[in-house]
């Protein structure tokens, strides 16, 4: 349900699960990497997308020259109706001005056995910058046809910043976002979790979840959430 997905891509929270292309990809025409993993619980900007159930997903990731990306991600969902299957498809480019990064993109969120039609495509405009050995960034997504009164306009904005604790294999992220819609609806979320480095293919991840809406209902009530993800 488009009203309950308030990440792929969108929080920090989501690092230690983010894919990446290998080291020796870097700089051939493209590179290909799959990822899976699992999760106590599906998150997306605060929100629980499988009723507070588990999590398995997969996906591939393609880089394009230096600076292009384009993917798809595969997830179980439950909003309370037919659709059973989240899939993703996503592009962007990545280029860099000085320390900065960007990433500019678009993502189309898509379901299986869905009859209510909750498929949407964002945009998105992001920036990252290292301060010594942490990385903050700031991200903007827009979507004209967010599910709503008339699929509705929305708009995410978020601030995020991570940092690897020196001498070990562990980091620390978070990040802070407001969901906006044109209507009812809008709500402030956050997190800050733990990401450890198994291997330099499989990550793990411990994080704390919440929103400042707990009256919209149970999925979006604080929750802490482990997960794990291979990259092959």
């Amino acid at each position: 349900m488009k009203s309950l997905k308030l990440s792929l891509l969108a929080a920090v929270g989501a690092l230690a699960f983010a894919g990446a292309a290998h080291a020796d990809d870097a700089g051939r025409p493209l590179g290909l990497v799959f990822n899976a993993g699992g999760a106590t619980d599906y998150i997306f900007r605060g929100v629980s997308q499988t009723q507070n159930q588990p999590q398995v997903f997969a996906g591939a990731d393609v880089t394009i020259g230096k600076i292009g990306y384009a993917g798809t991600w595969w997830s179980n969902i439950d909003f309370g109706d037919s659709a059973d299957t989240e899939y993703d498809l996503y592009f962007g480019v990545k280029p860099t001005l000085g320390p900065v990064t960007f990433d500019f993109g678009a993502i189309r969120y898509g379901y299986l056995k869905d009859h209510n039609d909750w498929s949407y495509w964002e945009v998105k405009a992001a920036g990252s910058v290292p301060v010594g050995p942490a990385t903050i960034g700031a991200a903007f997504y827009y979507s004209p046809n967010t599910t709503g009164p008339g699929n509705i306009n929305s708009y995410y904005y978020e601030l995020n910043g991570s940092v690897p604790i020196p001498n070990s294999k562990f980091s620390v992220s978070g990040a802070v976002g407001y969901q906006q819609y044109e209507g009812p609806g809008d709500y402030t979320t956050w997190n800050l979790g733990v990401g450890y480095a198994v291997t330099d293919k499989i990550g793990l991840d411990f994080r704390y979840w919440d929103t400042n809406e707990h009256d919209f209902g149970k999925i979006y009530k604080a929750r802490f959430v482990a997960g794990i993800k291979a990259t092959f």
